[in-house]
């Protein structure tokens, strides 16, 4: 009998069985290699379209991020008159307009509305339109407006009457050897804050500068400038000096210039660099009140 399978009979039985399990390995491997492509293939296409999907919304995601990531700068209500170099530079003032209102307020004299102010630092329009809103004059000249009574209309003619009445003829004394009693005579300031600055004073040891006055941000511009026209710092000021060095975080954080983060911050440069030598290698240092350095470094030693 001639048939396709004749020339598999001329093999003995072991032979056969041989090229039998030979084409069963072969089926199964060409069996399990067609099930891993057409898996593979559905997973990429699968993948393809998770990618897709992902990537269509990354527009959206970079955008929701960039709008956290952006650092807002919050404007307080404030007396215009009172504003310092660093308030003016983040205003967006120039050190030119900066200067011009310092020298105007130098002669005594006070900008009573924003277009005083405007007349005196030469802002421009489109930067008083920004800052204006958050102006803040004293009850005395909102009032003396209210009321429209006639005032000359050059800047620096209205005086501080009403705040005059309520305070007497002070000595100048040494803001270091103030009592609560001294503090609490100056308009504005109350019980509250002058324990307040006592207490500060305890930390530092001693002022160095009316400027820290500044430091007191819930005090009204008006009782700051009535600090630094009673008070000033005496002849070599005893402070507490704060060794940068050998510090624990407790002390470096207790610090009223520092907090916890930036006391963290010292202590992990203090680790990795070894010892501070000075001033300059804090300023390297993340959220550093760099505005304050001047008077930071007259409590520190290293």
């Amino acid at each position: 009998m001639k048939g396709p399978f004749q020339f598999f009979l001329k093999f003995n039985k072991g032979q056969r069985k041989g090229i039998l399990a030979l084409f069963l390995l072969i089926i199964t491997i060409q069996a399990g290699y067609l099930v891993y492509s057409s898996s593979t293939i559905i997973s990429k296409r699968k993948q393809s379209a998770e990618e897709k999907e992902w990537l269509s919304l990354q527009t959206e995601i970079d955008a929701l991020k960039a709008r956290y990531n952006v650092k807002k700068t919050v404007i307080y209500p404030f007396n215009p008159n009172f504003i310092t170099d660093y308030k003016g530079y983040t205003l967006g003032m120039s050190v030119a307009e900066i200067g011009r209102l310092h020298k105007f307020r130098e002669t005594g004299k006070y900008v009573n509305s924003a277009q005083e102010f405007q007349l005196v630092t030469k802002v421009s329009d489109s930067l008083l339109q920004t800052i204006s809103p958050y102006f803040k004059f004293p009850d005395w000249v909102v009032n003396k407006k209210r009321n429209g009574i006639s005032q000359k209309e050059k800047p620096g003619y209205y005086t501080k009457q009403s705040n005059k009445a309520k305070e007497k003829a002070l000595p100048v004394l040494d803001i270091n050897q103030a009592t609560e009693e001294d503090l609490d005579k100056v308009f504005g300031i109350g019980p509250y804050f002058a324990k307040m600055i006592l207490r500060r004073r305890s930390q530092l040891g001693a002022y160095v500068s009316m400027e820290q006055m500044d430091d007191f941000e819930k005090l009204s511009p008006e009782a700051v400038a009535g600090l630094k026209k009673t008070f000033k710092v005496g002849d070599a000021p005893q402070v507490t000096k704060l060794n940068i060095n050998s510090a624990s975080l407790n002390q470096l954080a207790y610090f009223p210039y520092f907090n916890k983060s930036l006391a963290k911050a010292i202590i992990t440069q203090r680790s990795m660099y070894g010892k501070i030598p000075n001033i300059e290698e804090l300023l390297k240092i993340n959220d550093f009140p760099v505005e304050k350095v001047k008077i930071i470094a007259l409590y520190l030693e290293f």
